[in-house]
Formats: structure tokens, C-alpha cells, sequence
């Protein structure tokens, strides 16, 4: 199952990817590996970055990996193996601002049909405010509104999550 987790910042997203995570490998004592997209720029970022690998647990493979998505999980993805990347946003702004974002987009996009295990991908709603100044920071949320807009029909489920809560907005059984 492919799956996209979306919301704000602080809305739950992780924690929810992790429990669905934890439970798919309760199930079938499958393996998990953690894509991280974030880099250590600064020490609130890695405080930040810190958080999220206490609350993971030690068994979970973890991959650091600011760019080249696509080619990572078509490497990686395997029937028992649940890959999470965590988060797309981040990624993005990797590739935006620092790589070639039209073709990491289309090697995201090309590789996800042929995965053959399971995939939850995070990432964060940020055009829901108001229009940012500066044509940077409009592209950039143009970009991530466009790419779950892209990545929705090739997912099976799709929850945004305010509050800490999931609301679900696709579910394919």
C-alpha cells in the first residue's frame, strides 16, 4: 500500500506515519527503513531532527537522503520492506533550491507506480495561508501543492491530519 500523510506543521503527520509504520511491521515482521530528507542546518534543525529519531524505534533502518528520492526508493523498495520518507516538503526544497527539480520530480513521479512494497510518504500543506511574498517562496508553495496534487492518484491512501487527528481523503481497500 502507498500512502501520503499531509497537514500542517505539528499536526501529527510522523506520529501517525510511525504508528502505521510500527503496526505494518507488528503484522507481517516486516522491516522498516526511515528515507530522511532534512539536514542538519543549524541547531533548532537538528533539535528537530533529534525529535523525530528519539521517537523511532532503534530497529528502523535510517537512510539520510536530501535529494535523489526517486533513485532511493526504486533501490530500496522491496515486498517486505515499508519505506517512510519523512518529509517531502523538505525534499523539495532540497531540489527546488539546490538541485533540478523538474527531473527529481519526474523520477519521484516515474518511480512510485513500479514500487513493490509499501510506502508512506509525509508531507506538509502549505498553501492553505496567505500568499507568501517573494516569487521563491510563492514557487515553493505552487511546487509542493502541485506535487500532492501529482502524487495523490498514484497513492492508495491519502490523510490529511489536523489537530493530531487523520482525516481520511482516500482509501483504497
Amino acid at each position: 500500500m502507498k500512502q501520503l500523510i499531509t497537514g500542517g506543521a505539528r499536526s501529527g503527520k510522523s506520529a501517525l506515519a510511525q504508528a502505521r509504520a510500527l503496526e505494518w511491521q507488528q503484522q507481517t515482521d516486516g522491516k522498516v527503513v526511515v528515507i530522511a530528507t532534512a539536514t542538519a542546518e543549524g541547531q533548532e534543525m537538528a533539535q528537530r531532527i533529534a525529535h523525530h529519531q528519539s521517537r523511532r524505534p532503534n530497529s528502523w533502518q535510517l537512510l539520510e537522503a536530501p535529494r535523489n528520492l526517486g533513485d532511493l526508493l526504486a533501490k530500496h523498495s522491496q515486498p517486505n520492506t515499508l519505506i517512510m520518507v519523512d518529509c517531502l516538503t523538505l525534499w523539495l526544497s532540497n531540489e527546488l533550491f539546490g538541485g533540478d527539480w523538474p527531473m527529481a520530480k519526474e523520477a519521484l513521479l516515474d518511480a512510485l507506480p513500479g514500487l513493490p512494497g509499501p510506502l508512506i510518504l509525509i508531507g506538509n500543506e502549505v498553501g492553505q495561508g496567505v500568499v507568501p511574498l517573494g516569487e521563491g517562496n510563492r514557487r515553493f508553495v505552487d511546487e509542493c501543492g502541485w506535487l500532492q496534487q501529482h502524487l495523490s492518484p498514484l497513492m492508495d491512501r491519502v490523510t490529511l491530519t489536523l489537530a493530531g487527528l487523520p482525516l481520511e481523503l482516500k482509501e483504497c481497500s
